[in-house]
Protein backbone atom coordinates (compact mmCIF):
# COMPACT_ATOMS: atom_id res chain seq x y z
CA UNK A 1 0.00 0.00 0.00
CA UNK A 2 1.07 3.57 -0.56
CA UNK A 3 0.89 7.15 0.80
CA UNK A 4 1.25 8.80 -2.49
CA UNK A 5 -2.29 10.54 -3.38
CA UNK A 6 -3.04 9.14 -6.98
CA UNK A 7 -3.38 12.46 -9.22
CA UNK A 8 -0.55 14.31 -7.29
CA UNK A 9 -2.36 17.09 -6.18
CA UNK A 10 -0.41 19.06 -3.30
CA UNK A 11 -1.87 20.97 -0.19
CA UNK A 12 0.04 22.68 2.76
CA UNK A 13 0.36 18.95 3.94
CA UNK A 14 2.90 18.27 1.00
CA UNK A 15 6.67 17.36 1.89
CA UNK A 16 9.17 18.04 -0.08
CA UNK A 17 11.64 14.97 -0.99
CA UNK A 18 15.53 14.33 -1.32
CA UNK A 19 15.50 18.47 0.39
CA UNK A 20 13.51 19.90 -3.16
CA UNK A 21 10.29 21.44 -3.61
CA UNK A 22 7.83 20.36 -5.75
CA UNK A 23 8.43 22.42 -8.70
CA UNK A 24 11.91 21.30 -8.74
CA UNK A 25 10.67 17.65 -8.38
CA UNK A 26 8.16 18.78 -11.28
CA UNK A 27 8.33 18.40 -14.95
CA UNK A 28 11.95 15.39 -14.43
CA UNK A 29 11.61 11.67 -14.87
CA UNK A 30 12.49 10.14 -11.33
CA UNK A 31 12.96 6.49 -11.97
CA UNK A 32 10.35 4.28 -9.65
CA UNK A 33 8.54 7.05 -8.53
CA UNK A 34 11.74 8.95 -6.88
CA UNK A 35 11.15 12.79 -6.31
CA UNK A 36 7.15 12.22 -6.82
CA UNK A 37 5.20 14.21 -4.49
CA UNK A 38 3.99 12.86 -1.81
CA UNK A 39 1.07 13.57 0.59
CA UNK A 40 0.99 12.25 3.75
CA UNK A 41 -2.69 10.66 5.52
CA UNK A 42 -3.87 13.33 7.35
CA UNK A 43 -7.40 13.16 7.30
CA UNK A 44 -8.96 12.02 11.02
CA UNK A 45 -12.25 10.17 11.49
CA UNK A 46 -13.67 13.57 12.15
CA UNK A 47 -12.53 15.18 8.90
CA UNK A 48 -14.06 12.02 7.17
CA UNK A 49 -17.43 12.72 9.19
CA UNK A 50 -17.19 16.66 8.19
CA UNK A 51 -16.22 15.60 4.39
CA UNK A 52 -19.57 13.38 3.88
CA UNK A 53 -21.55 15.69 6.15
CA UNK A 54 -20.37 19.33 4.41
CA UNK A 55 -21.24 17.78 0.99
CA UNK A 56 -24.42 16.26 1.37
CA UNK A 57 -25.66 19.26 3.18
CA UNK A 58 -25.90 21.52 0.14
CA UNK A 59 -29.37 23.18 -1.62
CA UNK A 60 -31.06 19.84 -1.67
CA UNK A 61 -32.81 20.21 1.53
CA UNK A 62 -33.77 23.59 1.40
CA UNK A 63 -35.49 22.88 -2.44
CA UNK A 64 -36.23 19.29 -2.58
CA UNK A 65 -38.98 19.36 0.29
CA UNK A 66 -40.89 21.24 -2.04
CA UNK A 67 -39.71 18.84 -4.84
CA UNK A 68 -40.72 15.68 -3.04
CA UNK A 69 -44.44 16.88 -1.36
CA UNK A 70 -45.12 18.28 -5.03
CA UNK A 71 -45.06 14.71 -6.49
CA UNK A 72 -47.08 13.39 -2.97
CA UNK A 73 -49.12 15.97 -1.47
CA UNK A 74 -48.81 14.03 1.26
CA UNK A 75 -46.98 14.85 4.71
CA UNK A 76 -46.58 11.34 6.07
CA UNK A 77 -45.46 9.96 2.45
CA UNK A 78 -43.15 12.62 2.44
CA UNK A 79 -41.50 12.20 5.70
CA UNK A 80 -41.51 8.27 5.06
CA UNK A 81 -39.74 8.97 1.86
CA UNK A 82 -36.85 11.19 2.96
CA UNK A 83 -36.47 8.68 5.84
CA UNK A 84 -35.84 6.09 3.11
CA UNK A 85 -34.04 8.24 0.60
CA UNK A 86 -31.28 8.09 3.90
CA UNK A 87 -31.30 4.56 4.56
CA UNK A 88 -30.67 3.82 1.11
CA UNK A 89 -27.74 6.05 0.25
CA UNK A 90 -26.80 4.82 3.45
CA UNK A 91 -26.51 1.28 1.97
CA UNK A 92 -24.61 3.08 -0.56
CA UNK A 93 -22.35 4.59 1.48
CA UNK A 94 -21.55 1.47 2.72
CA UNK A 95 -21.14 -0.65 -0.57
CA UNK A 96 -18.44 2.18 -1.64
CA UNK A 97 -16.68 1.81 1.73
CA UNK A 98 -15.79 -1.66 0.35
CA UNK A 99 -14.87 -0.25 -3.53
CA UNK A 100 -12.62 2.61 -1.91
CA UNK A 101 -11.15 0.08 0.50
CA UNK A 102 -10.00 -2.48 -2.29
CA UNK A 103 -9.53 0.08 -5.38
CA UNK A 104 -7.34 2.76 -3.23
CA UNK A 105 -6.78 4.98 -6.38
CA UNK A 106 -8.86 7.76 -6.68
CA UNK A 107 -11.33 8.37 -9.13
CA UNK A 108 -14.56 7.28 -7.77
CA UNK A 109 -17.15 5.71 -9.72
CA UNK A 110 -14.96 6.20 -12.34
CA UNK A 111 -11.69 4.11 -10.88
CA UNK A 112 -14.23 1.72 -9.53
CA UNK A 113 -16.01 1.01 -13.81
CA UNK A 114 -12.21 1.01 -15.19
CA UNK A 115 -11.25 -1.69 -12.83
CA UNK A 116 -14.23 -4.14 -13.01
CA UNK A 117 -15.75 -3.62 -16.25
CA UNK A 118 -12.42 -1.83 -18.20
CA UNK A 119 -11.46 1.07 -20.38
CA UNK A 120 -14.75 1.78 -22.29
CA UNK A 121 -16.86 1.72 -19.36
CA UNK A 122 -14.90 3.53 -17.59
CA UNK A 123 -14.58 6.67 -20.09
CA UNK A 124 -18.15 6.45 -20.50
CA UNK A 125 -19.03 7.40 -16.42
CA UNK A 126 -15.66 9.76 -17.38
CA UNK A 127 -17.56 11.29 -20.13
CA UNK A 128 -20.93 11.55 -18.48
CA UNK A 129 -19.49 13.26 -15.24
CA UNK A 130 -17.99 15.94 -17.82
CA UNK A 131 -21.03 16.19 -19.82
CA UNK A 132 -23.72 15.85 -17.29
CA UNK A 133 -23.35 14.89 -13.80
CA UNK A 134 -20.16 17.64 -12.26
CA UNK A 135 -21.05 20.51 -13.82
CA UNK A 136 -25.51 19.96 -13.79
CA UNK A 137 -25.03 19.53 -10.26
CA UNK A 138 -23.10 22.52 -9.60
CA UNK A 139 -25.45 24.49 -11.65
CA UNK A 140 -28.20 22.94 -9.94
CA UNK A 141 -26.49 24.65 -6.54
CA UNK A 142 -25.98 27.72 -7.59
CA UNK A 143 -28.97 28.36 -9.20
CA UNK A 144 -30.36 27.51 -5.25
CA UNK A 145 -27.90 29.97 -4.13
CA UNK A 146 -28.84 32.71 -6.63
CA UNK A 147 -32.58 32.16 -5.73
CA UNK A 148 -32.04 32.44 -1.95
CA UNK A 149 -29.26 35.39 -2.06
CA UNK A 150 -32.16 37.32 -4.40
CA UNK A 151 -35.25 36.91 -2.34
CA UNK A 152 -34.81 39.21 0.32
CA UNK A 153 -35.13 41.69 -2.46
CA UNK A 154 -38.22 40.42 -3.91
CA UNK A 155 -40.35 39.78 -0.32
CA UNK A 156 -43.56 39.84 -2.38
CA UNK A 157 -42.76 37.68 -5.44
CA UNK A 158 -40.07 35.24 -7.17
CA UNK A 159 -36.78 37.00 -8.04
CA UNK A 160 -36.67 38.06 -12.03
CA UNK A 161 -35.09 34.98 -13.98
CA UNK A 162 -32.40 36.53 -15.49
CA UNK A 163 -31.54 38.03 -12.34
CA UNK A 164 -30.84 34.86 -10.73
CA UNK A 165 -28.87 33.31 -13.31
CA UNK A 166 -26.56 35.79 -13.87
CA UNK A 167 -26.32 35.63 -9.99
CA UNK A 168 -25.80 31.70 -10.50
CA UNK A 169 -22.90 32.90 -12.83
CA UNK A 170 -21.00 35.52 -10.86
CA UNK A 171 -21.01 32.20 -8.03
CA UNK A 172 -19.96 29.78 -10.70
CA UNK A 173 -17.11 32.73 -11.57
CA UNK A 174 -16.05 33.56 -7.95
CA UNK A 175 -15.74 30.47 -6.41
CA UNK A 176 -13.57 28.95 -9.99
CA UNK A 177 -11.17 31.54 -9.01
CA UNK A 178 -11.27 31.18 -5.97
CA UNK A 179 -10.23 27.67 -6.21
CA UNK A 180 -7.49 28.26 -9.50
CA UNK A 181 -5.82 30.87 -6.88
CA UNK A 182 -5.57 28.79 -3.77
CA UNK A 183 -6.49 24.99 -2.17
CA UNK A 184 -6.26 26.59 1.24
CA UNK A 185 -8.22 29.90 1.08
CA UNK A 186 -10.89 27.26 -0.71
CA UNK A 187 -10.76 24.98 1.65
CA UNK A 188 -11.17 27.95 3.90
CA UNK A 189 -14.21 28.82 1.89
CA UNK A 190 -15.14 25.49 2.58
CA UNK A 191 -15.58 25.53 6.20
CA UNK A 192 -17.27 28.72 6.77
CA UNK A 193 -19.70 28.35 4.80
CA UNK A 194 -20.14 24.62 6.15
CA UNK A 195 -21.13 26.25 9.67
CA UNK A 196 -23.41 28.54 7.95
CA UNK A 197 -25.76 25.55 6.74
CA UNK A 198 -25.76 24.00 10.03
CA UNK A 199 -26.49 27.17 12.00
CA UNK A 200 -29.33 27.67 9.40
CA UNK A 201 -30.45 23.98 9.66
CA UNK A 202 -30.24 24.11 13.50
CA UNK A 203 -32.00 27.59 13.42
CA UNK A 204 -35.23 25.73 11.51
CA UNK A 205 -35.27 22.65 13.20
CA UNK A 206 -35.44 24.45 16.56
CA UNK A 207 -37.96 26.91 15.41
CA UNK A 208 -40.40 23.74 14.15
CA UNK A 209 -40.04 22.30 17.51
CA UNK A 210 -41.31 25.17 19.21
CA UNK A 211 -43.89 26.30 17.19
CA UNK A 212 -45.15 22.29 17.35
CA UNK A 213 -44.92 22.62 21.24
CA UNK A 214 -47.72 25.44 20.87
CA UNK A 215 -50.25 23.26 19.95
CA UNK A 216 -50.24 24.45 16.09
CA UNK A 217 -50.34 21.35 14.51
CA UNK A 218 -53.16 21.64 11.90
CA UNK A 219 -50.73 21.02 9.19
CA UNK A 220 -50.59 17.48 10.15
CA UNK A 221 -54.12 16.43 9.71
CA UNK A 222 -54.81 13.92 7.20
CA UNK A 223 -51.55 13.30 6.40
CA UNK A 224 -51.51 10.39 4.37
CA UNK A 225 -53.95 12.27 1.97
CA UNK A 226 -52.14 12.87 -1.28
CA UNK A 227 -51.50 11.73 -4.79
CA UNK A 228 -49.67 7.81 -5.48
CA UNK A 229 -48.54 6.94 -8.47
CA UNK A 230 -45.91 4.89 -10.08
CA UNK A 231 -44.47 8.58 -11.83
CA UNK A 232 -44.92 10.63 -8.88
CA UNK A 233 -43.18 8.22 -6.06
CA UNK A 234 -40.28 8.13 -8.41
CA UNK A 235 -39.96 11.36 -8.88
CA UNK A 236 -40.43 12.13 -5.20
CA UNK A 237 -37.21 9.92 -4.46
CA UNK A 238 -35.59 11.56 -7.24
CA UNK A 239 -35.67 14.64 -5.23
CA UNK A 240 -34.91 13.54 -1.69
CA UNK A 241 -31.80 11.28 -3.25
CA UNK A 242 -30.77 15.02 -4.87
CA UNK A 243 -30.92 16.32 -0.99
CA UNK A 244 -28.45 12.85 -0.06
CA UNK A 245 -25.61 13.30 -3.27
CA UNK A 246 -22.75 13.59 -1.95
CA UNK A 247 -22.57 10.29 0.10
CA UNK A 248 -19.87 8.77 -1.94
CA UNK A 249 -17.49 11.80 -2.29
CA UNK A 250 -15.44 10.97 0.57
CA UNK A 251 -14.02 7.80 -1.86
CA UNK A 252 -12.22 10.52 -3.65
CA UNK A 253 -9.78 11.17 -1.12
CA UNK A 254 -9.45 7.73 0.81
CA UNK A 255 -5.81 7.56 -0.57
CA UNK A 256 -5.60 10.66 2.40
CA UNK A 257 -7.80 9.08 4.54
CA UNK A 258 -5.83 7.96 8.04
CA UNK A 259 -6.55 3.96 8.87
CA UNK A 260 -9.41 3.82 5.75
CA UNK A 261 -9.73 0.40 6.49
CA UNK A 262 -11.62 1.60 9.49
CA UNK A 263 -11.91 5.18 9.64
CA UNK A 264 -13.93 4.99 6.13
CA UNK A 265 -16.77 2.95 7.21
CA UNK A 266 -16.68 4.60 10.86
CA UNK A 267 -17.52 7.58 9.01
CA UNK A 268 -20.14 6.69 7.22
CA UNK A 269 -22.08 5.10 10.29
CA UNK A 270 -22.08 8.03 11.84
CA UNK A 271 -22.63 10.95 9.08
CA UNK A 272 -25.33 9.12 7.37
CA UNK A 273 -27.52 8.56 10.28
CA UNK A 274 -26.81 12.23 11.31
CA UNK A 275 -27.53 13.80 8.06
CA UNK A 276 -30.66 11.85 8.04
CA UNK A 277 -31.84 12.67 11.41
CA UNK A 278 -31.64 16.78 10.57
CA UNK A 279 -33.02 16.09 7.48
CA UNK A 280 -36.25 14.58 8.86
CA UNK A 281 -36.25 16.87 12.17
CA UNK A 282 -36.04 19.86 9.50
CA UNK A 283 -38.69 18.82 7.06
CA UNK A 284 -41.01 17.86 10.16
CA UNK A 285 -40.34 21.62 11.12
CA UNK A 286 -41.34 23.05 7.10
CA UNK A 287 -44.69 20.97 7.49
CA UNK A 288 -45.34 22.19 10.77
CA UNK A 289 -44.71 25.57 9.44
CA UNK A 290 -45.80 25.95 6.04
CA UNK A 291 -49.36 25.15 4.88
CA UNK A 292 -49.87 22.85 1.64
CA UNK A 293 -50.70 25.73 -0.83
CA UNK A 294 -47.72 27.59 0.06
CA UNK A 295 -45.28 24.60 -0.12
CA UNK A 296 -46.57 23.70 -3.69
CA UNK A 297 -46.10 27.41 -4.93
CA UNK A 298 -42.72 28.40 -3.37
CA UNK A 299 -39.63 27.14 -4.61
CA UNK A 300 -37.87 29.14 -1.79
CA UNK A 301 -39.55 26.68 1.32
CA UNK A 302 -37.51 27.83 4.25
CA UNK A 303 -37.93 31.64 3.24
CA UNK A 304 -41.39 30.69 3.50
CA UNK A 305 -40.72 28.94 6.71
CA UNK A 306 -38.73 32.13 8.37
CA UNK A 307 -41.09 34.52 7.21
CA UNK A 308 -43.99 32.88 9.57
CA UNK A 309 -41.45 32.32 12.45
CA UNK A 310 -38.59 35.16 12.32
CA UNK A 311 -40.61 38.10 11.91
CA UNK A 312 -38.01 40.79 11.50
CA UNK A 313 -35.47 38.36 11.92
CA UNK A 314 -36.83 36.57 8.61
CA UNK A 315 -34.14 37.89 5.90
CA UNK A 316 -31.67 35.57 8.33
CA UNK A 317 -32.76 32.22 6.59
CA UNK A 318 -32.00 33.00 2.83
CA UNK A 319 -28.94 34.74 4.01
CA UNK A 320 -27.96 30.82 5.66
CA UNK A 321 -29.26 29.14 2.85
CA UNK A 322 -27.00 30.91 0.43
CA UNK A 323 -23.70 30.31 2.41
CA UNK A 324 -24.88 26.94 2.66
CA UNK A 325 -25.47 26.79 -1.24
CA UNK A 326 -22.44 28.75 -2.01
CA UNK A 327 -19.92 26.24 -0.11
CA UNK A 328 -21.75 23.28 -1.53
CA UNK A 329 -20.75 24.93 -5.37
CA UNK A 330 -17.49 25.17 -4.06
CA UNK A 331 -17.08 21.22 -2.51
CA UNK A 332 -18.45 20.05 -5.88
CA UNK A 333 -15.59 22.32 -7.99
CA UNK A 334 -13.09 20.95 -5.47
CA UNK A 335 -13.20 17.43 -5.80
CA UNK A 336 -14.27 17.46 -10.04
CA UNK A 337 -11.04 18.41 -10.38
CA UNK A 338 -9.80 14.98 -8.74
CA UNK A 339 -11.86 13.19 -11.05
CA UNK A 340 -10.57 15.00 -14.27
CA UNK A 341 -7.19 14.70 -13.10
CA UNK A 342 -7.38 10.65 -12.51
CA UNK A 343 -9.19 10.75 -16.24
CA UNK A 344 -6.03 12.43 -17.55
CA UNK A 345 -3.69 10.19 -16.36
CA UNK A 346 -5.30 7.19 -17.57
CA UNK A 347 -4.91 8.94 -20.81
CA UNK A 348 -8.86 9.06 -21.36
CA UNK A 349 -8.92 13.04 -21.16
CA UNK A 350 -7.06 15.66 -22.56
CA UNK A 351 -3.45 16.30 -21.24
CA UNK A 352 -4.33 19.54 -19.65
CA UNK A 353 -6.63 18.04 -17.16
CA UNK A 354 -3.22 16.67 -15.49
CA UNK A 355 -1.93 20.32 -15.24
CA UNK A 356 -1.49 22.08 -11.80
CA UNK A 357 0.04 25.60 -10.95
CA UNK A 358 3.44 24.53 -10.02
CA UNK A 359 3.11 26.29 -6.42
CA UNK A 360 -0.37 26.64 -5.87
CA UNK A 361 -0.68 23.04 -6.84
CA UNK A 362 -4.45 23.84 -8.12
CA UNK A 363 -5.66 22.33 -11.17
CA UNK A 364 -6.36 25.40 -13.23
CA UNK A 365 -7.32 24.33 -16.59
CA UNK A 366 -9.75 21.47 -15.22
CA UNK A 367 -11.41 24.06 -13.17
CA UNK A 368 -11.99 27.10 -16.00
CA UNK A 369 -13.14 23.68 -18.18
CA UNK A 370 -15.78 23.17 -15.48
CA UNK A 371 -16.96 26.36 -14.93
CA UNK A 372 -17.65 26.66 -18.61
CA UNK A 373 -19.94 23.58 -18.29
CA UNK A 374 -21.79 24.72 -15.83
CA UNK A 375 -22.46 28.19 -17.44
CA UNK A 376 -23.79 26.58 -20.65
CA UNK A 377 -26.16 24.32 -18.08
CA UNK A 378 -27.82 27.40 -16.54
CA UNK A 379 -29.62 28.00 -20.42
CA UNK A 380 -31.98 25.31 -18.70
CA UNK A 381 -35.15 26.96 -17.48
CA UNK A 382 -36.50 24.48 -14.67
CA UNK A 383 -34.34 23.35 -11.75
CA UNK A 384 -36.68 19.95 -11.03
CA UNK A 385 -36.06 19.50 -14.79
CA UNK A 386 -32.67 19.25 -14.12
CA UNK A 387 -32.50 16.91 -11.12
CA UNK A 388 -34.63 14.69 -12.88
CA UNK A 389 -32.24 14.52 -16.11
CA UNK A 390 -29.24 14.75 -13.73
CA UNK A 391 -30.94 11.56 -11.30
CA UNK A 392 -31.38 9.30 -13.89
CA UNK A 393 -28.25 9.01 -15.49
CA UNK A 394 -26.31 9.30 -12.13
CA UNK A 395 -27.88 6.54 -10.17
CA UNK A 396 -27.48 4.48 -12.98
CA UNK A 397 -24.01 4.92 -12.85
CA UNK A 398 -23.79 4.38 -9.04
CA UNK A 399 -25.95 0.98 -9.62
CA UNK A 400 -23.56 0.41 -12.27
CA UNK A 401 -20.34 0.76 -9.98
CA UNK A 402 -22.27 -1.61 -7.56
CA UNK A 403 -22.36 -4.25 -9.91
CA UNK A 404 -18.73 -3.96 -10.32
CA UNK A 405 -18.26 -4.37 -7.41
CA UNK A 406 -19.78 -8.20 -7.26
CA UNK A 407 -18.29 -8.85 -10.37
CA UNK A 408 -15.22 -8.31 -8.95
CA UNK A 409 -16.21 -10.87 -6.02
CA UNK A 410 -16.37 -13.52 -8.66
CA UNK A 411 -13.43 -12.21 -10.93
CA UNK A 412 -11.09 -11.34 -8.99
CA UNK A 413 -11.74 -13.50 -5.54
CA UNK A 414 -8.27 -12.81 -4.43
CA UNK A 415 -8.43 -9.29 -4.00
CA UNK A 416 -7.54 -7.99 -0.84
CA UNK A 417 -10.63 -6.48 0.95
CA UNK A 418 -10.25 -4.94 4.18
CA UNK A 419 -14.34 -4.33 3.94
CA UNK A 420 -16.57 -6.66 2.70
CA UNK A 421 -20.31 -5.85 3.10
CA UNK A 422 -23.43 -8.43 3.39
CA UNK A 423 -24.60 -9.57 -0.01
CA UNK A 424 -27.89 -8.79 0.86
CA UNK A 425 -26.69 -5.09 0.45
CA UNK A 426 -25.71 -4.20 -2.41
CA UNK A 427 -28.43 -6.25 -4.19
CA UNK A 428 -31.21 -4.26 -2.08
CA UNK A 429 -29.38 -0.97 -3.52
CA UNK A 430 -29.29 -2.09 -7.00
CA UNK A 431 -32.57 -3.13 -6.74
CA UNK A 432 -33.97 -0.04 -5.18
CA UNK A 433 -32.46 2.10 -7.33
CA UNK A 434 -33.06 0.86 -10.59
CA UNK A 435 -36.82 0.74 -9.64
CA UNK A 436 -36.70 3.89 -8.75
CA UNK A 437 -35.03 4.82 -12.18
CA UNK A 438 -37.54 3.02 -14.06
CA UNK A 439 -40.81 3.98 -12.08
CA UNK A 440 -40.79 7.47 -13.49
CA UNK A 441 -39.10 6.54 -16.82
CA UNK A 442 -42.09 4.09 -17.77
CA UNK A 443 -44.37 7.20 -18.14
CA UNK A 444 -42.62 9.81 -19.35
CA UNK A 445 -38.96 8.08 -20.72
CA UNK A 446 -37.63 11.01 -22.63
CA UNK A 447 -35.15 12.25 -19.65
CA UNK A 448 -33.85 8.28 -19.47
CA UNK A 449 -33.52 8.24 -23.01
CA UNK A 450 -31.28 11.64 -23.17
CA UNK A 451 -29.15 10.44 -21.03
CA UNK A 452 -28.74 6.79 -22.25
CA UNK A 453 -28.33 8.87 -26.23
CA UNK A 454 -25.56 10.80 -24.47
CA UNK A 455 -23.87 8.27 -22.72
CA UNK A 456 -23.36 5.98 -25.89
CA UNK A 457 -22.63 8.81 -27.43
CA UNK A 458 -19.47 8.54 -26.02
CA UNK A 459 -18.32 5.49 -27.91
CA UNK A 460 -17.77 6.54 -30.99
CA UNK A 461 -15.53 9.65 -29.25
CA UNK A 462 -14.04 6.80 -27.21
CA UNK A 463 -12.23 4.63 -30.49
CA UNK A 464 -12.04 7.40 -32.72
CA UNK A 465 -9.46 10.06 -29.71
CA UNK A 466 -8.85 7.34 -26.59
CA UNK A 467 -8.61 4.08 -28.33
CA UNK A 468 -7.22 4.70 -31.73
CA UNK A 469 -3.32 3.28 -31.89
CA UNK A 470 -2.28 5.39 -34.74
CA UNK A 471 -3.72 8.94 -33.86
CA UNK A 472 -3.16 11.47 -36.35
CA UNK A 473 0.21 13.72 -35.81
CA UNK A 474 -2.33 17.03 -35.56
CA UNK A 475 -4.31 15.53 -32.57
CA UNK A 476 -1.01 14.86 -30.85
CA UNK A 477 -0.20 18.83 -32.03
CA UNK A 478 -3.32 19.56 -30.47
CA UNK A 479 -2.69 18.54 -27.70
CA UNK A 480 0.68 19.36 -26.67
CA UNK A 481 -0.13 22.99 -27.85
CA UNK A 482 -3.07 23.35 -25.61
CA UNK A 483 -0.67 21.69 -22.94
CA UNK A 484 1.47 24.61 -23.64
CA UNK A 485 -0.29 27.68 -23.68
CA UNK A 486 -1.60 26.35 -20.25
CA UNK A 487 1.83 26.04 -19.26
CA UNK A 488 2.64 29.25 -20.31
CA UNK A 489 -0.42 31.52 -18.74
CA UNK A 490 -1.50 29.35 -15.74
CA UNK A 491 2.34 28.69 -15.04
CA UNK A 492 1.61 24.75 -14.43
CA UNK A 493 3.40 21.49 -14.81
CA UNK A 494 1.94 18.10 -15.45
CA UNK A 495 1.38 15.82 -12.39
CA UNK A 496 1.77 12.19 -13.02
CA UNK A 497 0.19 9.24 -10.86
CA UNK A 498 2.09 6.80 -8.65
CA UNK A 499 -0.25 3.99 -9.40
CA UNK A 500 -1.93 2.19 -12.00
CA UNK A 501 -5.24 1.48 -12.32
CA UNK A 502 -5.66 -3.04 -13.22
Amino acid sequence: MTDRYANGVTTSLMEPQNGRTASENAGEEHPEGEGKIVLKRKLTLINGVAIIVGTIIGSGIFIAPTGVFLYTESVGTSLLIWSACGILSTIGALCYAELGTSITRSGGDYAYLLVSFGPLVGFLRLWIALLIIRPTTQTIVALTFAHYAAKPFFEDCDPPENSVKLLAAVCLTLLTAINCLSVKVSMKVQDVFTVGKLLALIMIILAGLYYMATGKLENFNNPWEGTYSARNIGYAFYSGLFAFGGWNYLNFVTEELQDPYKNLPRAIWIAMPLVTGIYVLVNLAYFAVVNKPEMLSSLAVAVSFGNRVFGPMAFMVPIFVALSTFGGVNGVLFTSARLFATGAQEGQLPRFFQLFHVKQQTPIPSLIFTCLMSLLMLLTDNVYQLINYFSSVLWLSVVASIAGMLWLRHKRPDMPRPIKVHLALPITFMVGCVTLVLLPNLEEPMNLLIGIVITLAGIPFYYVFIARQNKPKCYGRLSNSMVEICRAIFNTTIIESNEALK
